[in-house]
């Protein structure tokens, strides 16, 4: 069977025995802060088996895209080097959310294995948890699996998603390959062979461990499966590696093609083919190269890719070729990989353009590291600054350095690239305790949609670390939770409010909202009086700053619209920030925007305030929305009923959201971009205001234009002449001054010509030099040489303020047989602490001893003499 019938088999199978098919979830989870990538089927339905996410089935099953290339679950380092080990893969999967459990579980497997796809049950083994007895009499009394193929084991049968969360036994499924290949049971010494390979996993989903290692039991015990469908592909097509099934071919030979590597088994064709995979699927789910979190991942897949290309001989850019056979190998059953191939390969040209940019410059560092070397060793502080720093590889540093007779410092590299994984393990941003809450009940009623003050009753005050207060006294800071409020929480990039909470002679200012499962937290402080529990009170939000912050709110939305009308579909949202100050947006775009293209976003923007059409909000079902045209912004995790909001004429824009919103669109005021920029690989921001921020604005812009006129003596309309009058002028005085500056070195070349020593019939000048700069050494040079006709130079510049020397050599042709000038100024180098080299007839070095160039420019004709 293809692997594409495998898991169409899979999905209709488990849809017979009523299973609902859940088409696979993005490869960035939005439901567990814990993961970096979605690692297994089971992800997004995390909530679902913790009872936080009810769902409209109780079965379901799924072919899910999952990756394996950072944090705990990492097999990055393996892939391609293994026959089994991949960045990327399928996982097909059946769950049960309270309905069936152990004995239909291992029933569905065994029945799917053996009568659908036909594995004979001879070549199958079984294992479970040491502590699960229910699970062995299944499969003993009721399948008849052979007791004599079949293994109790510890912590390989209990299976968790990390330190914290869903877990529980396992029973898993091996196949036997036969005795012609090594490699024992499980269990056994020999497990690690490729004998016996697993192909099924069922995880019996009982607990949920806590941030204590405590196993509370979960409200309704669950099943979570997965098949790997690159391993069963590999079962059912007889081969032993799963690079040899159908769904690698294709890409093999794509690889092989582009690199121009014929040989399709060897390790470096097989990384490509990997990586493709993964690097692809993660762009279509937004994640874009960058040098943190995800996107580093991502880029460091995409350059390991790269780098095995080019380790096979591949010319140029190459990676991005693969996206079209990898669109016809997998498109049909994911149509949004083939709907982003475009944007696929685009990023990925970009990065790879990036990266040989990477390479040239790397390249010059590394060499300026190796003239400065004052022993054979290059530091491993160099090594690591390299390679973290400038995206420099290690092995491409070997490789220099081993043709330059140099050796790393491989331990000082590998202490500092553990004192890094440290730092970053420190400030992961993907280690929060998963479920770690405010435990409080109820929920607090937003009113802040219709009205800014309210009254309300005080359900909850605790201090900032989440321990309960009885109550409130002046200075004193909290946080307050009502029953309802006016008050909008942060969310969805909108700031939270601000503003009062009043009880008779008693005042509690809010500084900031937020919002934690389904509760409005009011941070402050106490004011004056005092503020108890079950206290009535009236919460008034700051009206100026909400009204600034909604003119930002509904401006966002307009320009997101505007900037796909600009720039094209494939802009989404990344981010945003709207405070009462500015807003910030961050979308998906490949390139700097021009004037012209920002000019025109900001004039669709105010086209649409100046049309002051009303803003129209409703609720309706996600489908409707969906068949509305309404845009999801942010990857947001949205419900089953959702607020849709319509802004401008003819329904200019129609977008999901929660925020608070402009009455009309003319209560924008205007709009006015501030600035453009770029953040992240493919990923810019912009930055802009409105309303009295944007007239704010313009006055300063105004007063400072006036203050520039003043400082040239002229109208503010004349400024931009006279400046342009004084930048033209001010680089006829720089050339001016090389000119000059080009002569006075002249005349000094031909003063030094005196100083000029006769070795053994060798004219030998070694001098420094005072008020040239070390880019002004080669003209000077060049000028002596000519002067001379025959002969040897050597001249130094030093900055003793900064501790640097500059040094070059040069010899004349008729020379070069018996001195060679990187010899030459190495010699010189050496005794002002640097390292150089170059050409025979011309060669530069640095050096940080600037008391010792005199004495060792004055070594230069004896070094001479003895090579004469």
């Amino acid at each position: 069977m293809k692997s594409a019938e495998i898991r169409q088999a899979f999905l209709s199978f488990f849809e017979e025995h009523g299973h609902t098919i859940v088409p696979s979830s993005s490869l960035v989870p939005d439901n567990d802060p814990t993961l970096l990538f979605t690692n297994a089927g089971m992800v997004p339905f995390k909530d679902v088996f913790l009872g936080r996410d009810p769902r409209p089935y109780v079965r379901a099953t799924s072919a899910q895209r999952c990756v394996r290339a950072g944090g705990k679950h990492n097999d990055l380092d393996n892939v391609g080097y293994t026959a089994r080990h991949h960045t990327f893969f399928e996982m097909l999967g059946n769950f049960s959310f309270g309905d069936y459990f152990k004995r239909d579980a291992i029933r569905f497997a065994w029945m799917f294995l053996t009568e659908v796809l036909g594995l004979p049950r001879e070549k199958m083994w079984v294992t479970v948890h040491i502590s699960d007895d229910e699970a062995e009499r299944i499969w003993k009394d009721e399948i008849g699996i052979d007791p004599a193929r079949f293994s109790k084991l510890d912590e390989d049968n209990f299976w968790q998603m990390g330190d914290t969360g869903p877990c529980g036994p396992s029973s898993e499924i091996f196949f036997d390959h036969g005795p012609e290949v090594w490699g024992g049971p499980p269990g056994s010494p020999e497990e690690d062979g490729d004998r016996y390979i697993e192909i099924w996993n069922l995880v019996f989903m009982q607990f949920d461990r806590d941030a204590s290692g405590t196993l509370n039991a979960l409200p309704k015990p669950s099943i979570d499966t997965g098949m790997g469908l690159e391993r069963v592909a590999a079962v059912l097509q007889g081969v032993h590696s799963n690079y040899e099934i159908d769904l690698f071919q294709n890409l093999l030979e794509s690889a092989a093609r582009a690199t121009g590597h014929d040989d399709t088994s060897t390790p470096s064709l097989r990384v490509i083919a990997d990586h493709i995979r993964s690097c692809a699927f993660l762009i279509v789910d937004d994640v874009l190269p960058s040098n943190e979190g995800r996107g580093y991942v991502l880029r460091r897949i995409i350059r390991r890719a790269i780098r095995h290309g080019h380790k096979l001989g591949a010319k140029g850019n190459f990676f991005h070729k693969l996206v079209g056979a990898l669109d016809a190998e997998m498109g049909d059953a994911y149509p949004e990989l083939r709907q982003a191939r475009q944007r696929i390969e685009r990023v990925l040209l970009k990065e790879e353009e990036q990266f040989a940019r990477t390479l040239e410059h790397g390249m010059g560092l590394l060499e300026e590291a190796l003239a400065r070397l004052d022993s054979e060793v290059l530091p491993g502080e160099t090594i690591f600054k390299l390679y973290d720093t400038y995206g420099f590889p290690y092995d491409l540093t070997a490789d220099v350095c081993r043709e330059r007779g140099v050796s790393l410092d491989e331990t000082g590299f590998q202490r500092e690239l553990e004192a890094q994984r440290d730092r970053a393990r420190a400030a992961s941003q993907f280690g929060a305790d998963y479920g770690a809450a405010l435990e409080l009940e109820g929920e607090t009623a937003f009113t802040g949609y219709d009205r800014l003050e309210d009254r309300a009753t005080v359900t909850a005050i605790v201090d900032r670390q989440g321990n309960a207060l009885s109550g409130l006294v002046p200075e004193q800071r909290g946080v307050v939770v009502l029953d309802r409020t006016p008050f909008y929480g942060e969310s969805g990039g909108q700031v939270g409010d601000t503003g009062y909470l009043s009880v008779p002679g008693g005042r509690f200012m809010v500084t900031d909202t937020q919002k934690q499962a389904g509760h409005h937290l009011h941070h402050g402080v106490m004011l004056e009086g005092e503020l108890a529990v079950g206290a009535e009170v009236t919460p008034q939000v700051d009206a100026g700053l909400r009204a600034a912050t909604v003119r930002n709110h509904s401006a966002t939305h307009l320009m997101h619209k505007a900037l796909r009308m600009v720039l094209g579909d494939h802009v989404q949202q990344k981010g945003s920030l709207v405070t009462p100050e500015r807003l910030r947006f961050d979308f998906s775009h490949f390139e700097a925007m021009t004037p012209e293209q920002l000019a025109e976003v900001e004039t669709i923007v105010n086209q649409q305030i100046l049309a002051n059409a009303p803003t129209r909000i409703e609720q309706m079902s996600l489908d409707q929305a969906k068949t509305k045209g309404a845009a999801a912004l942010f990857e947001a995790k949205y419900a089953d009923n959702v607020r849709v909001l319509t802004i401008g004429p003819d329904d200019f824009s129609i977008e999901l959201c929660g925020g608070t919103h402009v009455a009309h669109s003319g209560d924008i005021g205007c709009f006015h971009i501030v600035s453009e920029a770029g953040i992240a690989s493919g990923v810019r921001r912009i930055e802009a205001i409105t309303g009295e921020g944007a007239l704010a604005h313009f006055r300063e812009q105004e007063a400072r234009l006036n203050r520039i006129g003043e400082r040239l003596k002229a109208k503010p309309e004349q400024a931009e002449e006279r400046v342009e009058s004084l930048v033209e002028r001010n680089r006829a005085l720089e050339k001016e001054l090389e000119r000059l500056k080009a002569k006075l070195a002249s005349t000094a070349g031909s003063d030094m010509l005196s100083q000029a020593r006769d070795v053994n019939g060798v004219k030998v000048l070694a001098t420094r030099l005072e008020g040239v700069s070390g880019k002004e050494l080669r003209g000077v040079l060049d000028q002596l040489k000519n002067k001379l006709g025959s002969g040897i130079v050597v001249l130094g510049v030093a900055d003793a303020e900064a501790g640097k020397v500059s040094l070059i050599a040069g010899v004349t042709s008729d020379l070069t047989g018996r001195v060679k000038a990187g010899e030459l100024v190495n010699h010189v180098a050496s005794q002002v602490g640097g390292k150089g080299g170059g050409r025979p007839d011309m060669a530069q070095a640095g050096g940080s001893d600037v008391a010792a160039l005199p004495g060792a420019l004055a070594s230069v004709p004896a070094w001479v003499e003895e090579r004469l």
